[in-house]
């Protein structure tokens, strides 16, 4: 296999160079992390399963017409994606409180919200990632005042659509954060769902027991992180409901 052009490496996945101009392949890693990648390990099948998880949910947010950079899984850890111009904020938005909202506001975790709340953070690692404002991101150019009444519509149909998923299968969408990147089409510009959405970057509780089935799992050492995974990947009908936990897969090229 000819050697790949690695375009830029994170936390959790890696962006090679696509097979067409204008795509990337996306790279889903077994590296976990938290509280900005000061507490890190590896989980066996961790990467097979975000990687499955953010199509299921991508595939349908394209199939209900929100834009997303998603075009198809090419195997167990990898996805072909349109390159996209990343704009420079995490969209959080928030259904119940947790987190560092609860800690920010001494809400009780698991408090419902009146409405969802949507925050912007300023992605830079050094920084960890500051909550800014909408003034912040016009005054800095980060987002043009048209990109924000778009990445506010964005987020809450993206929520609209996983808090029902998830309702249907048992699970409380408590937040989630997702990426807002530029797609160009000649001269015109569109503004499309990137990154991925999976348990890494979602806050899921199941609504009977209220147990935790994100990546709080590992953050707060509440059990195994792929037990978690698995469990959301079976109630949605990603994996066959008598599937194992992963470990170690197999790659298939």
């Amino acid at each position: 296999m000819a050697r790949r052009k690695k375009i830029y490496e994170g936390k959790a996945k890696i962006l090679y160079e696509g097979p067409e101009p204008g795509t990337l392949v996306q790279y889903f890693k077994d590296d976990a992390t938290a509280f900005n990648a000061q507490k890190k390990d590896v989980v066996d099948g961790k990467g097979v399963l975000n990687n499955r998880l953010s199509e299921f949910f991508m595939t349908g947010l394209n199939n209900i017409g929100v834009p997303t950079h998603f075009i198809r899984r090419l195997n167990m850890r990898e996805q072909l994606v349109r390159s996209c111009e990343i704009i420079p904020l995490e969209v959080v938005v928030r259904n119940f409180a947790a987190g560092s909202l609860s800690t920010r506001l001494g809400i009780e975790e698991g408090t419902p919200l009146p409405r969802p709340i949507v925050e912007y953070c300023y992605k830079d690692d050094k920084l960890g990632d500051p909550l800014v404002t909408e003034e912040h991101i016009a005054a800095f150019g980060w987002a043009s005042q048209q990109d924000m009444d778009d990445i506010l519509s964005l987020a809450l149909r993206v929520n609209d659509f996983l808090s029902g998923v998830m309702m249907a299968v048992g699970i409380k969408l408590v937040d989630f954060k997702i990426e807002i990147g530029r797609v160009y089409e000649g001269d015109f510009q569109r503004l499309v769902v990137a990154d991925e959405i999976s348990p890494d970057s979602c806050r899921l509780w199941d609504i009977e027991t209220g147990q935790k089935l994100d990546k709080d799992v590992f953050r707060r050492d509440l059990g195994n992180l792929t037990d978690a995974y698995t469990e959301v990947a079976r109630r949605l009908g990603v994996m066959p409901k008598s599937a194992q936990p992963m470990s170690k897969p197999t790659l298939i090229n």
